[in-house]
């Protein structure tokens, strides 16, 4: 007979181990967990898969222009609620959230910058500000832009990423459409180059207008690309789909798009050809 009784041992199982909020990131594709400065390192693309993380639209403009070169442009234009919307939230609570959110006040960065020796107009477009829709002000800034492209004699660049037109403004978003094919057509007169990068996901009313209308339509790697969804699409055609159908690689098989070009790779591609496509860039 033991003279001291052995204790009980319990293990806490209720104990969670903490691991410090937004240092790391899961990739979706593979699962692989990564830390984000290595991600950041490597352009926000999974060292294992591949996979292409959504970057911010500023993130993408530093990835392509030299920093020290970019004048922004209509950088103070917000959207109003034109069409007093009410739903579960108003418009015009989800705009100051978004904006709170991701310190820009709209959803796409225009401005002029330098590729290399080349001098572009460049928009960026970014999918964290409420799915990148296209409203009043993307359009007019993205219009602005290929004006200003046109006037100084400069290729115009477009990196999409959109969830489409915004549903909040109604008509005045579907007006964008028009609007920013005009000038692209004004700005192709002049014998001026329009390169479109299309990145994920760039659907509906974005894909419909602008997004579809470069010399050279490039995407990045596995991106979702069409008008429709596919659930849409299904339901009305009554078909099956084909593998793989609205990615980047099953629209380039098909002739949709030129070329698909890893993000790592973009900036050198994009150097390449702006000096193919005009002696003036």
């Amino acid at each position: 007979m033991a003279v001291f009784p052995k204790p009980s041992l319990k293990l806490r199982t209720d104990k969670k181990r903490e691991i410090p909020e937004g240092l790391w990131q899961k990739c979706p594709d593979c699962g692989e967990v990564i830390h984000n400065l290595e991600l950041v390192q490597n352009l926000k693309v999974c060292p294992k898969c591949d996979y292409h993380f959504t970057l911010s639209a500023r993130e993408r403009i530093s990835s392509l222009v030299e920093e020290s070169s970019f004048e922004e442009f209509d950088g103070d234009m917000s959207s109003v609620d034109i069409l007093n919307f009410k739903g579960v939230a108003s418009y015009s609570e989800r705009l100051k959230s978004y904006q709170e959110r991701t310190g820009m006040l709209d959803a796409v960065i225009t401005g002029f910058g330098q590729i290399e020796q080349h001098r572009v107009a460049v928009a960026a477009m970014d999918f964290n500000f409420l799915a990148a829709t296209m409203g009043s002000v993307v359009g007019e800034k993205i219009t602005r832009l290929i004006e200003r492209g046109t006037s100084d004699r400069r290729p115009v660049i477009i990196v999409a990423a959109s969830g489409g037109a915004r549903m909040y403004e109604g008509m005045f978003s579907l007006m964008q459409m028009a609007k920013t094919s005009g000038a692209l057509a004004r700005h192709s007169e002049t014998k001026l180059a329009y390169i479109s990068v299309l990145t994920h996901p760039t659907t509906a009313g974005v894909m419909a207008s602008f997004a579809s209308l470069g010399d050279l339509i490039i995407a990045e790697p596995k991106c979702m690309i069409g008008f429709a969804g596919p659930r849409v699409i299904r339901e009305t055609t009554h078909q099956d789909l084909p593998p793989a159908f609205q990615t980047a690689e099953f629209l380039r098989d098909h002739g949709l798009i030129d070329k698909i070009v890893h993000r790592k790779a973009l900036r050198s591609t994009l150097t390449t050809l702006l000096s193919y496509l005009s002696v003036n860039c």
